[in-house]
């Protein structure tokens, strides 16, 4: 009972870094604009995210639009685009193959070694997933905060951290978490097994203690 119940929480961490990864990717508070200096602008918000860039102005609905081209992006924003594809698609796959393994399923019958193999590989994919986060935002928050010290730099075009960074930090924790857990279970069916191994060896047949008496024989001189 408790192993399902470490499973199906390891199940619920990753569902939720699942969802915070497809939120992150389309959220478009990557960047915010900073009000810092004579930068006293306050009705107008700018947000720029990895598809599109919006402005929020004062009793005026958000207006948002798509960037024209790739071709004209940053380096930076065309590898996070990728990571982050990638890193949804992957935790699809790990969440799918984590309810596959669960004792709570059927799938794959009863055989528990094979069980807590899909779970290991759920687990590792999902740690995968939670990295391939970590990189395209702590890489344009070091953007962000480089430029925000940056004296050359107009305090107009500087940039504050958004929500999808936050956001992003918080999701990767609970998928490497998630994986951790589902990764416990390989570890622990194996020692288990080499347990239940050594206890059927110390107790098995081919060790006997009784001592076979042999008659003895008796010799007659003539």
């Amino acid at each position: 009972m408790a192993c399902l119940s470490l499973q199906i929480a390891g199940l619920i961490l990753g569902g939720i870094g699942m969802v915070g990864t497809f939120a992150i990717t389309a959220m478009p508070q990557w960047r915010v604009s900073a009000f810092i200096d004579a930068n006293i602008v306050v009705f107008e918000t700018i947000w720029e995210g990895l598809w599109m860039n919006c402005v929020s102005q004062v009793n005026v609905k958000l207006q948002c639009k798509f960037y024209d081209t790739v071709l004209a992006l940053p380096p930076v924003l065309e590898a996070s685009r990728a990571l982050m594809c990638v890193a949804m698609m992957l935790s699809v796959i790990a969440f799918l193959i984590a309810i596959i393994g669960m004792r709570c399923t059927q799938c794959v019958g009863n055989n528990k070694q094979v069980r807590s193999t899909i779970l290991l590989a759920a687990g590792i994919i999902f740690i995968l997933t939670g990295i391939l986060i970590l990189i395209p935002v702590s890489w344009i928050a070091n953007n962000i905060i480089r430029d925000f010290h940056n004296p050359a730099i107009h305090s107009a075009l500087k940039r504050d951290l958004g929500a999808a960074l936050y956001l992003g930090w918080v999701s990767s924790a609970f998928l490497i978490i998630g994986g951790s857990i589902f990764c416990s279970f390989y570890s622990c069916g194996d020692k288990l097994r080499t347990w239940r191994y050594s206890s059927r060896s110390c107790h098995g047949p081919g060790r006997s203690n009784h001592v076979e008496m042999k008659p003895s024989t008796t010799h007659s001189y003539v």
